[in-house]
């Protein structure tokens, strides 16, 4: 959310970064809302000290035994009184539609954010690995041999309907294993508090990341009023939800690995084989909330940590710059990670790294203690996926693919698989 004084300090600024994101102008909207609802408050308070000042009046008149005085002041107060109620309650309905509608504006994005329209618009700025050259037409995951026993889309669609998986056997356990190998690097390696979090969350908390109000329709409500998360990201930022921390508490970086919900609401028709884009699934997430003066460092090195773990996996990917008219909602810079999938031929996001600023700080009252005693300041926060499991299944087992329809594992993935590095064609580890 922004802060509306800076806004009132330079609209025209304002406007200018918004049309960068391909919003038109709302400055003066917004500036015209504001002066109403100060207006509104000043005219409460100065209602307020004529009631208090009648008040005052009252007693004397009566002490004096005047009493057409004292029921003319009596008669004033309750007058005032009801006056100032209204403006209070009109002034507070103003506040309301104020931050509404600040709460439905993007973030800004950084200067060093690639301008653009869409996707075709973004920028590649690290590239590593080269995709394997095979000697076979590929296949895509679904398809191989050794995959088809155990991802049962079938028995899901009778469970729960399209986009959902059953998966069983050695693919369950590659699964797990990748999640396992992921959360183990992120706390060993990259310094990361392993965190274990609900997936059930109150509304004031989707707000509080920016999925509320304005994407309702890609998450999921249950009867009683809590919402499924649709990543991880929801609940990590959240712990500093309303709170004051010390600077010395700074940074703190979590992770944790989740269940995630979407509706995916407008993608109909996309990726509608395999296990590419699902209703659940499941995700590794990185949240960082840092000093202002070292967020954009920190998206560089969660970025990093991200990478890292398909540097291990050795599959080649592509990181890229997302441009202004293709980054998320409360991002102001974002890094997406692609990895290669032989079967599509093609990069696939499997990551997206995001610094926020103090955008969703603002939403959540996330406020630290400067060391040297001076005022409250927001923090900053950070997310990322590190990494999105099913995606990274699946490139685990199209990039390790052999034409007889088995599959080559990494070897890092050794120890939580029993030392066994080949999926056999049948669907078993050996």
């Amino acid at each position: 959310m922004h802060d509306i004084r800076t806004i009132r300090d330079n609209p025209a600024a304002f406007d200018a970064a918004l049309s960068r994101r391909g919003a038109s102008p709302v400055s003066s909207s917004l500036l015209a809302l504001d002066e109403e609802r100060r207006a509104k408050i000043q005219a409460a308070e100065t209602a307020q000290a004529e009631q208090n000042a009648a008040s005052k009046q009252v007693g004397a008149a009566k002490a004096k035994g005047d009493e057409a005085e004292f029921e003319r002041l009596r008669a004033l107060v309750a007058e005032k009184k009801q006056a100032v109620a209204a403006m209070q309650a009109e002034a507070k309905e103003l506040d309301a539609q104020l931050t509404e509608a600040l709460m439905g504006i993007p973030n800004l994005p950084f200067d060093d954010t690639p301008d653009g329209k869409d996707e075709d618009d973004n920028v590649e700025i690290h590239r590593w690995g080269t995709p394997p050259e095979l000697s076979f037409p590929p296949k895509e995951h679904y398809e191989l041999a050794g995959v088809v026993p155990g991802m049962d889309f079938e028995t899901a669609a009778k469970l729960s309907g399209s986009r959902f998986v059953v998966l069983s056997g050695a693919v369950a356990r590659i699964h797990r294993a990748l999640a396992q190998f992921m959360v183990n690097t992120h706390v060993d390696e990259n310094g990361l508090t392993e965190t274990w979090t609900p997936v059930l969350v109150r509304e004031e908390m989707m707000l509080g990341t920016g999925q509320l109000p304005k994407f309702g329709e890609d998450s999921y409500q249950t009867r009683e009023g809590w919402w499924l998360v649709p990543t991880a990201e929801v609940t990590l930022t959240n712990i500093v939800n309303g709170v004051v921390v010390e600077e010395g508490y700074l940074p703190r970086r979590y992770v944790a690995h989740t269940q995630c919900f979407r509706s995916e609401a407008g993608s109909a028709g996309r990726d509608t084989a395999g296990m590419l884009r699902q209703h659940q699934f499941e995700k590794v997430e990185m949240v960082s909330i840092t000093h202002p003066d070292a967020s954009r460092e920190e998206l560089d090195r969660m970025t990093k940590c991200a990478e890292g773990i398909l540097e291990k996996l050795g599959l080649a990917y592509r990181t890229m710059a997302l441009c202004t008219g293709d980054m998320g909602f409360g991002a102001r810079r974002t890094h997406d990670i692609e990895v290669w999938l032989p079967g599509q031929n093609t990069y696939r996001e499997i990551s997206s790294v995001s610094v926020c600023g103090d955008f969703q700080a603002r939403r959540m009252n996330a406020r630290f203690k400067p060391a040297d005693g001076g005022k409250p300041q927001f923090v900053h926060t950070l997310n990322g996926s590190g990494l999105a499991v099913g995606r990274c299944l699946i490139a685990v087992l199209e990039n390790g693919q052999q034409e007889d329809g088995s599959v080559k594992l990494p070897e890092v993935l050794a120890p939580y698989l029993g030392g066994k590095l080949t999926l056999t064609a049948e669907g078993v580890l050996a």
